[in-house]
C-alpha cells in the first residue's frame, strides 16, 4: 500500500508515517524503483498500536523497544513487564497531580481568605507570608 493509502486509512499524515519510519517504530518499508514507498497490510495495525500506546503515555523510545520488526515475535514478558512499569509511573503521576492540586486549592483558600478592608499589596504580602 502505498503511503496516501496507509494515511487516509490511519487517520494519520504522511509525514507523521514517515517521521515513525524513521524513527524505527515502522519496519518492512519497501521502496520502488520510482522511489516510492510500499508498506505491508500490517502497517496500519503496528501505526494503530504506536498511536494507541502514545495516548497511554508511552514516549517513542519505550514504544521502538516493544514493537518488533515481526509483530509475529512480540516479547510477551518484555511487553508484560513493560506495561506494569508504565502503570507504576501513571500511580506516580497521579499522586504528584494530587498534591499539587491540593497545593493550589490551598493557596485559593488563603488568597480568598483576604480581610475586606485589606489593600491588594497588603494581601499579596500576607499569601507569600503563608505560602513560605
Amino acid at each position: 500500500m502505498k503511503i496516501g493509502e496507509l494515511a487516509r486509512q490511519s487517520g494519520l499524515n504522511a509525514s507523521r508515517i514517515r517521521f515513525y519510519e524513521a524513527r524505527g517504530l515502522l519496519h518492512a518499508v519497501l521502496r520502488g524503483d520510482n522511489g516510492y514507498r510500499s508498506y505491508p497490510p500490517e502497517a496500519l495495525q503496528v501505526l494503530r498500536i504506536i498511536t494507541g500506546a502514545q495516548k497511554a503515555g508511552f514516549s517513542l523510545e519505550e514504544i521502538r523497544k516493544l514493537i518488533p520488526a515481526d509483530l509475529n515475535s512480540w516479547d510477551h514478558a518484555e511487553l508484560l513487564q513493560a506495561l506494569r512499569r508504565k502503570v507504576i509511573d501513571i500511580a506516580a503521576m497521579e499522586e504528584q497531580l494530587r498534591q499539587s492540586r491540593a497545593e493550589i486549592e490551598r493557596l485559593l483558600e488563603v488568597i480568598e481568605a483576604r480581610p475586606a478592608d485589606m489593600a491588594c499589596g497588603d494581601n499579596a504580602r500576607r499569601v507569600m507570608g503563608e505560602v513560605r
